[in-house]
């Protein structure tokens, strides 16, 4: 076998490698050679490879540690390792991938991806940062007709809307959007939105009336749930920014400087998709917060949730970048 170098593992672009694994009650490590994780059966211990040169990212979840050599290798393969909570989310911490091979805190200035490159070229001019703040309300106004409609899992968990309402709301939406004057105008419009979305939940689930309280000062339970869900939503917003390389602070809705902003307007695609109407469904059948988090989950993966996030900010990135 011929000798390679450590930059012969970076040859397959993070675009294309096949691999993002979430990990939890494991250990990561060296083994002969490989990074392995490391589960427990009994007695036994079971060892599973990892294969580093086509893997993106590894998520190390509830329960896990890493060995300094398992990051030494990983860190040649140009791997990206990030600590979340239990399901993926939230996103606690993250390294940076450096194109030069090198590895940052995630405090690091230095992000020289090319999706950077993009939004930076658009994201200081207020027309076009409006521009690309329409394109992710859109782009959640798509995603939600899809679920609310086409889900049938929602349709099996008694989840059904009136078609013509919401077709109506999403709409009326859409030209509100696209008429907006400025960020204030599209913000007013996405709250009236949603606010529209609760009554057509309740009526879905035949919940009754519900008004939304403040984080932890609701009493029902489709409150706390919507208060929990949304959280899973944000983590997954961070990882894909995290994994495209866009700093949080760079959103194009929610606070020209607002930190973590960006992770609010990825989250928006998916929010009132997948996490508001599982929120109503779980408090009917009064499930336990552990419940509804699992069935939140499961969701978000039927419903391809993290890669929609991802492609709709490198859509935006590169139509808007090229375009400024």
């Amino acid at each position: 076998m011929s000798d390679f170098s450590p930059s012969d593992l970076k040859t397959i672009l993070h675009s294309k490698r096949a691999n993002l694994y979430y990990l939890q009650h494991c250990r990561v490590l060296v083994n002969g050679g490989r990074v392995e994780y490391v589960t427990d059966a009994g007695k036994a211990s079971l060892y599973w490879n990892i294969p580093i040169a086509n893997t993106s990212c590894i998520l190390l979840g509830t329960g896990t540690s890493v060995t300094q050599a398992a990051m030494r290798e990983l860190a040649k393969a140009g791997v990206m390792v990030g600590f979340c909570g239990g399901g993926g989310t939230p996103l606690f911490s993250a390294n940076e991938l450096e194109q030069e091979a090198a590895w940052f805190a995630p405090q690091s200035e230095y992000r020289p991806t090319e999706y950077l490159q993009y939004w930076v070229r658009f994201w200081f001019d207020d027309a076009q940062r409006l521009a690309a703040a329409k394109d992710v309300q859109l782009a959640r106004l798509g995603c939600l007709q899809r679920h609310w409609l086409g889900s049938r899992a929602l349709r099996e968990a008694g989840f059904v809307v009136e078609e013509a309402s919401l077709e109506a709301a999403l709409q009326a939406s859409r030209q509100a959007i696209a008429q907006a004057p400025d960020h204030a105008h599209l913000l007013t419009e996405e709250a009236r939105l949603t606010k529209l979305l609760f009554r057509l939940a309740a009526q879905a689930t035949g919940y009754g009336d519900f008004s939304r309280a403040k984080r932890g000062s609701g009493t029902d339970p489709a409150n706390a749930f919507l208060d929990h869900g949304n959280y899973l939503a944000y983590g997954l917003g961070a990882t894909a920014a995290w994994v495209l390389g866009l700093p949080h602070g760079l959103a194009v809705l929610h606070g020209k400087t607002r930190r973590g902003g960006l992770v609010f307007d990825a989250a928006d695609l998916v929010k009132d998709a997948l996490i508001l109407p599982q929120a109503f469904v779980s408090a009917m059948r009064g499930d336990d917060e552990q419940t509804f988090r699992q069935a939140c989950i499961e969701a978000l993966t039927r419903g391809e949730a993290l890669d929609f996030i991802i492609e709709t900010l490198k859509d935006i990135a590169e139509r808007r970048g090229r375009a400024a």
